[in-house]
């Protein structure tokens, strides 16, 4: 295939894929072509017109210390000098191009990687045609082709000059808001001034006097005043709100006194100075004028008024039955009152019972048997059952008969003592 076609395919297939990104894809021919690559480049630039100035900044920044990085490096293959021969210096390399970009933005960078991968054409066009005409890459890059941004003392988006009087930028008291980038341009002044070019005392500062004819600062007035001709109370000639001026000082303004003031119903209002505060009424108050239960105007429920004041009401003292579950006392508490159950009980299921210790398992019959009462029982059983079988074979003779009953009744006897259980239970577990 002859060089000039092969050419053109490669050509022809990066519009192809940059199609895919919002580019048009136009079949080969010379003025299409040229059409497709300009258009390319100006829809490019378009989708990163919004990328703020900032991020293209940090990726220039970064893409110049991936410069000075790998400033000294080479391929690092086995023959570094076929390879330079072959491939070209390393130093305009497509390999160390790659290598600065896989550093250029963090992992969590999402507005750097954004751009980034928006701009790799502008980036390898730089690389391999403008480095040398155009060393700066942030000038050449976010100035000049992406226009993010703006030459130092520059502002908007045709880059105009920040405002400027006497003493610079701002008049020297101020900044220019948005400079260096492609928005704002207004003066933010210094505390205490104002004005297009910030040459004028901002509310609450005065121009003071010099002995020179230089412009002197502005400083402070006294805290209530907007204008002033001096530092000191009396020398207002305006006042903020929340103060009224009477012979040149500013006097606090009583909201609360006046129907200024907005406070909801469960609040009252405290006058501060230039201002006022809505406060929270007592719990003993349903509405109020001011702190406290004597400043009510009616009271909560759970309290009386009693002289001029909303006093917590004793329902425990009152009430004749107040808690009227068994072995329950009543406990005042302010506003209201509760139950609790007397010492020795505890609240179950609504009603106050006896607090009992926990009772271990029921013991056996025979649990505490000992291993000698077991084998008199053993014996005393065997005995009983031998005199049942001699009485039975003597027939019914009354001395055997005796003995038996003796038995029987010796055997009842321990059964029924105090140990009796202890011995049955063990019996029947097979001891």
């Amino acid at each position: 295939m002859p060089q000039k076609l092969q050419y053109i395919g490669i050509l022809t297939h990066s519009l192809s894929e940059q199609s895919k990104s919002g580019c048009l894809e136009v079949m080969w021919s010379p003025r299409p072509l040229l059409l497709a690559v300009v258009l390319c480049s100006v829809l490019s630039v378009a989708r990163v017109k919004t990328a703020p100035c900032q991020s293209c900044r940090k990726l220039t920044d970064n893409f110049i210390k991936g410069l000075e990085r790998t400033a000294k490096k080479n391929f690092g293959g086995g023959n570094t000098a076929w390879e330079e021969e072959k491939l070209a210096k390393y130093e305009r390399s497509e390999t160390r191009l790659l290598e600065i970009i896989e550093s250029a933005c963090e992992s969590s960078d999402f507005d750097c990687n954004r751009l980034l991968e928006q701009i790799e054409d502008q980036v390898e066009t730089w690389w391999f045609h403008r480095q040398q005409e155009s060393p700066d890459l942030f000038e050449w890059l976010c100035i000049d082709e992406l226009r993010l941004c703006c030459p130092e003392g520059r502002f908007g988006p045709d880059c105009a000059e920040c405002p400027a009087g006497p003493g610079g930028v701002c008049g020297g008291l101020g900044r220019c808001e948005g400079e260096g980038t492609r928005l704002g341009g207004d003066c933010v002044c210094d505390p205490g001034y104002s004005g297009q070019l910030c040459q004028n005392c901002a509310d609450g500062y005065y121009r003071e006097k010099t002995s020179n004819h230089t412009k002197a600062p502005c400083s402070a007035c006294y805290l209530a005043c907007k204008r002033c001709s001096g530092p000191e109370d009396y020398k207002c000639l305006d006042c903020k709100p929340g103060w009224t001026l009477h012979d040149n000082k500013c006097v606090d303004m009583d909201e609360c006194g006046t129907e200024l003031a907005r406070c909801p119903s469960n609040k009252y209002c405290f006058n501060t100075d230039g201002s006022y505060e809505c406060r929270g009424c007592d719990q003993a108050c349903v509405g109020c004028m001011g702190s406290g239960p004597a400043r009510c105007k009616k009271c909560s429920r759970g309290y009386r008024l009693m002289g001029h004041k909303c006093l917590d009401v004793d329902e425990c003292s009152e009430r004749s039955i107040a808690c009227p579950g068994l072995n329950e006392l009543c406990v005042n508490e302010e506003g209201s009152f509760r139950c609790e159950c007397a010492d020795g009980y505890v609240r179950k299921d609504s009603i106050c019972v006896e607090n009992l210790p926990p009772s271990g398992p029921d013991k056996g019959l025979f649990e505490d048997m000992t291993d000698d009462e077991v084998l008199v029982l053993q014996q005393m059983f065997f005995g009983v059952v031998i005199c049942a079988l001699a009485t039975l074979a003597a027939k019914g003779d009354m001395v055997f008969t005796a003995i038996f009953i003796g038995g029987v009744a010796a055997m009842a006897g321990y059964w029924l003592s105090e140990k009796g259980d202890r011995m049955l239970d063990g019996f029947l577990r097979g001891r």
